[in-house]
């Protein structure tokens, strides 16, 4: 049996899609589960609720956690600590590998343009000090010999069917296709990577399910040479065939946006993610299984393919 906790969210999604080519007993979790295949075990659990989650890992020889809690530091700071608590405790009472979905949060800014596996932990953000945290706490179980696990990280994703959560979907491709000018956030000169979800849920799953790929960290594949943010914008353009318009948030328009749309509020702390070159490496990934990341131009096409015909 392998677990999704969080299959509800754009990598849970695309996870489902690819864990049967390793495994015939796939259980899906969340509030509200829904079958992907047809034929996964479903549990509807709040994950949060210590009993629930016991019942939903209990039998799992892998679990993936790529559970994406409510976007708001003060839900961050309280509830990412209990849940990465529970699912390493519960793992460890139930003897099942973790597979811990990450980010780039804690990252040091100062090294965003060359981000590796090696990059330091040292945010500069409230969300990236939670992920550090929780990070740590994980690595604790396994340095100590408690736990088999691996963090698969990622970069900001896009993908197809992505409801909500990816800020490349709704700032640009759905504004465009509504004829309406794209949104970037600070600065449109800056490079800026995004890992295809699609070979990111392909990329956990076959680390999730090659021994010694554990108890080490794995960025998941992404296309070299990021475009900019007006590259970006003009090649989503174009293959939507309309005008590439766009509107740029300084640091000053986002705090003046934050007091009436909570969401603008909370990415302003992260808004240094703009401000640069955003370059995530992938190398040691691909160098070790051969795989090579989707192109960015073949991503955007087969989204609005699948999304937008």
């Amino acid at each position: 049996m392998q677990t999704i906790l969080g299959s509800g969210g754009a990598i849970g999604l695309e996870l489902a899609k690819v864990l049967p080519n390793y495994t015939s007993r796939v259980r899906l979790v969340s509030r509200n589960p829904k079958l992907v295949i047809g034929n996964e075990e479903l549990i509807s659990a709040d994950i949060l609720n210590v009993d629930q989650l016991d019942k939903a890992i209990e039998g799992s020889k892998i679990v993936y956690l790529t559970v994406g809690l409510n976007y708001s530091i003060k839900v961050w700071e309280k509830d990412w600590p209990i849940l990465m608590k529970n699912v390493v405790s519960i793992c460890r009472k139930h003897n099942a590998k973790l597979v811990f979905f990450d980010n780039v949060y804690m990252y040091d800014s100062n090294y965003l343009d060359n981000m590796t596996e090696e990059t330091p932990n040292k945010p500069v953000s409230k969300k990236g000090m939670v992920r550090k945290n929780i990070v740590e706490m994980l690595f604790k179980e396994i340095e100590n010999g408690n736990l088999n696990g691996l963090i698969a990280r990622s970069a900001d994703f896009y993908g197809p069917s992505i409801k909500q959560n990816s800020i490349l979907t709704e700032s640009v491709f759905n504004k465009l296709n509504n004829e309406k000018k794209a949104d970037w956030m600070i600065s449109l000169n800056k490079k800026h990577s995004f890992t295809y979800t699609p070979d990111a849920a392909a990329a956990t799953a076959l680390l999730g399910n090659t021994p010694e790929a554990y108890n080490q960290v794995w960025h998941l594949p992404t296309a070299k040479n990021p475009y900019t943010g007006k590259e970006w914008i003009d090649n989503i353009a174009r293959e939507l065939k309309v005008s590439p318009g766009y509107r740029v948030a300084s640091k000053g328009i986002m705090k003046v946006m934050g007091l009436f749309i909570p969401i603008m509020k909370e990415l302003l702390e992260m808004s240094y993610q703009y401000d640069r070159d955003y370059i995530f490496n992938s190398d040691k990934f691909e160098n070790t299984f051969n795989i090579k990341p989707t192109p960015y131009l073949t991503g955007i096409k087969d989204i609005i393919k699948i999304d937008y015909s």
